[in-house]
């Protein structure tokens, strides 16, 4: 990416920051203070002596504006904006409104606006269509008393700024609860990226770094008296460290797509190398790449675990397969366990129990997460006649159209 894309790319990024910071409810009720400037005609006439009992009017003036107060402050909060005290406000709010209106007229009305504003802010749910026909209604009885036909404006006025309230309040706090929702599934799929590539990048190197090791020792005893076969172990490290190369760069690109010949082929190599006579049978169709990819793994991890603590002098790989079932058994004749339980990467995880399934160290735990996102499962044991064998499972036609299988691993002869 060059730095004019980069600079582009940064600056679409800060406008949607900036889009997000903007959405949402506002965080307090400051917002909806500036509607009671719709009360300064009524203030007026109580300064200017113009309405009867004053002090009346002056009272039940600073009542609806410290009620209004009360509710609106309340309304950005779900808990509170439903609690009884927020309706009783309400209540007593429409019993006032309707009071100083029926008493004085006149701009007077203009508080059941502002009430059906409050009562759209406070009643975002189930109630908010009957309470805001409710007070339309209200207001509207209470206007043609007083004004006549004039007064359908005062309930024109009540029924918009309660729907439009809550409407506009209600999409606002949608779309901040949606962003919140947002920003938790991206930092659910951080955390699986971060740990599939940590998968990824056990198996990876915990397999070639074995292979090396392996082959390495194998060159050390040769070179003595067989220099061509040890520079032919050499070789094969090489080749083994630029393929893990090439593997470690697609994991981290994320198109790592693992090949079952290719398995197939190094745990010969593998198996060969540390004295292991290597059987490997394969029969069936063709299978899928995600079929393929899965029983992989498989390969991978048994053989490193065959290769670096079973002690064994053969291991069988069968491979066999049918239009809609395949099945992968990697068996040996060692001693039964992983080395003191340790999985492939020699970890020291406890070694799988064959009755109950369960599978431990970093290597097989992380081959039963890769399994189980697929739906399968993996269960390992050592054999009571000796020796270690890992069978999958796997429905090739599901692989195929989920992208997924159920696979099932035992490690018992």
């Amino acid at each position: 990416m060059s730095g004019c894309e980069e600079t582009r790319a940064g600056r679409r990024a800060w406008r949607a920051r900036k889009r997000d910071e903007q959405a949402g409810p506002p965080p307090t009720g400051f917002t909806l203070l500036p509607w009671l400037l719709m009360g300064l005609g009524s203030l007026s006439n109580v300064l200017q002596g113009k309405t009867p009992n004053p002090w009346v009017g002056g009272i039940g003036l600073l009542t609806f504006n410290s009620l209004y107060i009360y509710v609106v402050f309340r309304a950005f909060d779900k808990e509170r904006r439903e609690a009884p005290s927020t309706r009783l406000a309400l209540l007593l709010m429409a019993l006032l409104t309707t009071g100083l209106a029926l008493g004085y007229g006149g701009s007077w009305l203009l508080f059941f606006p502002l009430l059906g504003l409050a009562a759209g802010a406070a009643l975002r749910g189930p109630w908010l269509g009957r309470a805001g026909l409710l007070l339309t209604a209200l207001a509207g009885a209470v206007s043609a008393y007083r004004e006549g036909w004039n007064g359908i404006n005062i309930a024109y006025g009540t029924f918009l700024s309660s729907m439009v309230t809550a409407a506009i309040l209600g999409l606002s706090e949608a779309v901040r609860e949606l962003r919140a929702a947002r920003e938790e599934l991206a930092r659910r799929a951080v955390e699986e990226e971060r740990l599939r590539f940590s998968r990824d990048l056990h198996d990876l190197l915990g397999h070639t770094l074995s292979v090396i090791v392996v082959k390495s020792e194998a060159a050390r005893r040769l070179a003595p008296r067989d220099l061509d076969a040890a520079l032919s172990q050499v070789t094969d490290i090489e080749s083994v460290g630029r393929q893990a190369l090439t593997e470690i760069r697609e994991a981290v690109t994320g198109y790592r797509e693992g090949s079952l010949s290719t398995e197939l082929d190094r745990a010969r190599s593998a198996l060969t190398a540390a004295g292991i006579e290597p059987v490997v049978r394969r029969s069936g169709p063709p299978l899928t790449p995600r079929t393929e990819a899965l029983l992989g793994w498989v390969v991978r991890e048994s053989v490193t675990n065959a290769v670096r603590h079973s002690g064994a002098t053969r291991c069988e790989i069968t491979v066999h397969s049918t239009a809609d079932h395949a099945r992968l058994t990697v068996s040996d004749n060692g001693d039964g366990h992983d080395g003191d339980g340790r999985d492939g990467d020699g970890s020291g995880g406890r070694a799988p129990d064959a009755a109950s399934g369960g599978v431990g160290g970093t290597g097989l735990k992380g081959l039963t997460e890769r399994l189980a996102a697929a739906g399968g499962s993996l269960r390992a044991g050592p054999s009571p006649r000796g020796g270690f064998t890992v069978t999958a499972e796997l429905p090739s036609g599901q692989a195929e159209s989920a992208q997924a299988g159920s696979v099932t691993a035992t490690r018992a002869t």
